[in-house]
């Protein structure tokens, strides 16, 4: 399964944002894909794997399945959307002998047909790829018909087009080189005219024009100006945009738009964008139930975010939860009862709890009431509930730094080292010792172990105080148990923090990609061991470690290792010097940050203290997307990412590494100085002041960008959409007060420790979600009214 994170997306209207986020998961009981086509070979089995793409660029890639012609991958991939999108694409793709990739057909949904789809298991049929199909971009097209009179006084009309621009273009061979051909198309023509080739830019600016003559029948006498809709029926306007090519098999077409001249209208003036489209007819024939057929389940959320105002109401309820007595009468509680997943209610709490420095106490008021709830000690933890699924995520966003310092150079070295270390008889291969692979699995684990029970003093801050807080509530409620307050916390630290980092260290970014099946087993076989070890509170080891985890409050930095290739700007600082983009090899250590013209020596060597900020960079600056920059004391580095994930990562982690560094600014400029002056303010000296607030954080050792509104926004989307039940919980309270006997059969799915106190948090909550339905279905009702169709 695979998930995907990407961010919040501005709209037009000021009034609010537009923010997408996407899961995407594949069938967990049948292969992801079926009736792959065979190789054409005497092997007919093949290697795939799938990608998921924002339009053509990819953002997540799944293992490569070996060997098989229906391939299950069982994977999970989120992503919060950093931009817009057309397409949300699937790829599937082989792994020939060779190492090259040849593509084997995809799938391709629209944005308007995501919610179609929402939540449902669905076989979709693959389509076949070529590069008529794979058109994404826009083009800003005016058009403009005037009336020309020649010397014998003949009215003549002219076509004038301007072609101002394009975004979005595909990346074709790694890189594009566009320009447009524009025709007029109609009975016994044939125009065509090109714009100049742009170099290196998927967003060319164009702003030429071309003049076509409007061929007038001889009868045509009116002096006013008068299009004739019949003559004007008959034309088209096409434009085609190309990637102009080096190579013998000619130019690459990214797309194109035919505009009928009926739209001019009589005012004769048109200006609008268009999405480009692909040709008819383009590609190959292939027949579709040839390629087989790909098994999905999306799940689409698009939530418009308001002022923070609107939400006083609904978030100082949430926010006061931790203070409501008992907390099961509580706003935050209550969303986890009406959910019918503890995770979907979590992950917004969380982070919106997080966001306002109230995660502690919230998790340990929960928690408290669950230890209580909670009979045999043994069992502490063990469900599902919504204290385990709070404290999962708390540790998913605040504890990822964490890993990547504790466990990342231990997994490096276990999937270089490509060791043997299976100890299944029935497993083994013929060239491999049991004795051998035995001591292999030893000694990782032991190193594993150590690594472990020794970074205590790395652990974040936060995590250290809702641990401690679990310690204490487990060691009050069973007091004859003195390894309860171990227990009680290993079952997380151990079972779901570190045991699934080092089962899938891909998915915590431990690891670029999946690892090969040899050492996939390899990890697999380290994380059972290490959750048996953890489970084992009172061996020496686990109580060392626990020592150190609970009074070690600071996080310290070890070494770090994070490579990278990516592209950045020259960084000359004479008045002629270079300053073009180059190619480099990049890597962060808890030093410094480094570039290389190869993996080895760094031509240039940024300390971590000497990093003042790390920004996104407009694209604007450069015309190019994924760009960042990292801010020193007298420049500022620029770099463009792979893609909008990647740059996300990276602005994440040097984020995170740099945070506590004196010298921090709170100001920065988001575009570049280019041309003696700052692209975003017009400042012309290079030393001023930033104009923008640097991006905030929360001070206990992490870094998060979390919108409180927009998590706010998808609490009351939870609330609204299962109305249904808090209404029914408000009945249940009601009975509780009235019959004082056995619990009603249909209520006994809700806990409710106070009916009254309960009953009015109910009322509360309906009361600020019916408020925010009214403002929803206002706004929508006039962005209705406002919107334009072929409009940008």
């Amino acid at each position: 399964m695979c998930c995907v994170k990407n961010k919040e997306t501005k709209i037009s209207n000021s009034f609010c944002f537009q923010q997408h986020s996407c899961l995407i998961t594949a069938c967990p009981h049948l292969p992801a894909a079926k009736n792959i086509p065979p190789y054409p070979g005497p092997n007919r089995m093949r290697d795939c794997y799938c990608t998921v793409n924002l339009d053509q660029e990819e953002v997540f890639r799944t293992k490569i399945v070996e060997k098989s012609l229906c391939p299950f991958y069982g994977e999970d991939f989120y992503c919060e959307i950093p931009r817009s999108f057309r397409h949300l694409s699937f790829y599937i793709f082989d792994r020939d002998v060779f190492r090259r990739d040849s593509s084997i057909g995809k799938v391709a949904v629209k944005k308007e047909d995501l919610q179609k789809y929402h939540g449902k298991d669905t076989w979709f049929q693959l389509q076949p790829v070529s590069a008529d199909s794979e058109v994404q971009g826009k083009v800003h097209l005016e058009l403009r018909l005037s009336e020309v009179i020649t010397d014998s006084g003949v009215i003549n009309h002219k076509l004038a087009t301007r072609v101002l621009e394009c975004q979005g273009l595909p990346i074709v061979n790694g890189q594009c080189d566009p320009y447009a051909a524009v025709s007029l198309l109609g009975p016994s023509r044939s125009d065509a005219k090109k714009t100049k080739v742009k170099r290196k830019t998927n967003n060319p600016q164009f702003e030429e024009v071309f003049y076509f003559e409007v061929t007038r029948p001889l009868s045509y006498t009116k002096r006013q100006f008068d299009v004739e809709e019949e003559d004007v029926d008959k034309l088209t306007l096409r434009v085609d945009l190309w990637n102009a090519s080096n190579l013998k098999f000619g130019d690459e077409f990214l797309g194109g738009v035919r505009v009928p001249l009926r739209v001019l209208g009589q005012a004769g003036v048109h200006d609008a964008w268009y999405f480009l489209q692909p040709r008819e007819n383009g590609g190959k024939s292939v027949k579709v139930e040839e390629l087989g057929s790909l098994r999905l389940n999306i799940v689409y959320t698009e939530d418009h975010v308001f002022p923070s105002e609107h939400y006083t109401p609904l978030r100082d309820l949430l926010l006061h939860s931790a203070d409501v007595g008992p907390v099961s009468a509580s706003t935050a509680h209550i969303l986890g009862e009406v959910c019918r997943e503890k995770q979907e209610a979590a992950i917004p709490l969380v982070r919106l709890f997080l966001h306002y420095g109230k995660i502690v106490p919230f998790i340990s008021a929960i928690a408290h009431a669950e230890i209580n709830r909670t009979q045999d000690p043994n069992t502490i933890f063990r469900g599902n509930s919504l204290t385990s699924k709070c404290i999962d995520e708390t540790m998913k966003l605040a504890g990822m730094h964490y890993l990547q310092v504790t466990l990342k150079p231990i997994i490096d070295e276990i999937c270089t080292e490509h060791k043997p270390c299976e100890i299944d008889p029935i497993k083994l291969k013929e060239s491999e010792n049991l004795d051998t692979n035995r001591e292999n699995l030893r000694h990782y684990v032991d190193h594993i172990f150590s690594v472990i029970t020794t970074s205590g003093v790395r652990c974040p801050t936060v995590m250290c105080d809702i641990f401690f807080s679990l310690r204490e509530s487990a060691a009050t409620r069973f007091q004859v148990d003195p390894d309860v307050r171990f227990t009680a916390v290993s079952s997380f630290i151990f079972l779901r923090f570190f045991a699934p980092a080092i089962l899938s260290p891909n998915l915590f970014h431990l690891r670029p990609h999946h690892p090969d099946p040899a050492t996939s087993r390899t990890l697999t076989l380290i994380s059972k061991t290490i959750q048996t070890l953890g489970s084992l509170a009172k061996s020496r080891s686990a109580c060392c470690f626990f020592f150190f985890f609970f009074d070690a409050l600071s996080l310290s930095l070890i070494a770090l290792s994070f490579l990278r290739f990516m592209i950045k700007r020259a960084q000359g600082r004479n008045r002629f010097g270079m300053k073009n983009f180059k190619k480099r090899w990049f890597r962060l250590t808890n030093h410094e940050f480094t570039y290389h013209k190869t993996k080895e020596g760094p031509l240039c060597s940024i300390p971590i203290e000497n990093i003042l900020a790390v920004e996104r960079l407009e694209e604007e600056s450069f015309r190019m997307k994924n760009m960042f920059q990292v801010i020193q004391p007298e420049r500022a580095l620029y770099i463009q990412a792979n893609n909008c994930v990647e740059a996300r990562d990276w602005i994440d982690i040097l984020t995170k590494v740099s945070q506590c560094n004196r010298k921090r600014l709170s100001t920065y400029h988001p575009s570049a100085y280019l041309n003696g002056h700052w692209l975003c303010c017009k400042m012309s000296a290079d030393t001023e002041p930033g104009c923008t607030p640097c991006t905030g954080g929360l001070p206990a050792n992490i870094q998060l960008d979390i919108d409180g509104d927009r998590e706010t926004e998808r609490i009351y989307s939870l609330f609204s959409a299962y109305m249904t039940k808090l209404i029914k919980m408000q009945e249940a309270c009601g009975s509780k007060s009235v019959y004082d006997g056995p619990e009603q059969e249909e209520y006994s799915s809700f806990v409710i420790d106070d009916p009254q106190e309960t009953y009015k948090t109910l009322k509360l909550i309906v009361s600020a979600v019916q408020t925010l339905e009214q403002q929803h279905t206002k706004y929508k009702r006039d962005k209705f009214k406002k919107t334009k169709i072929g409009s940008q």
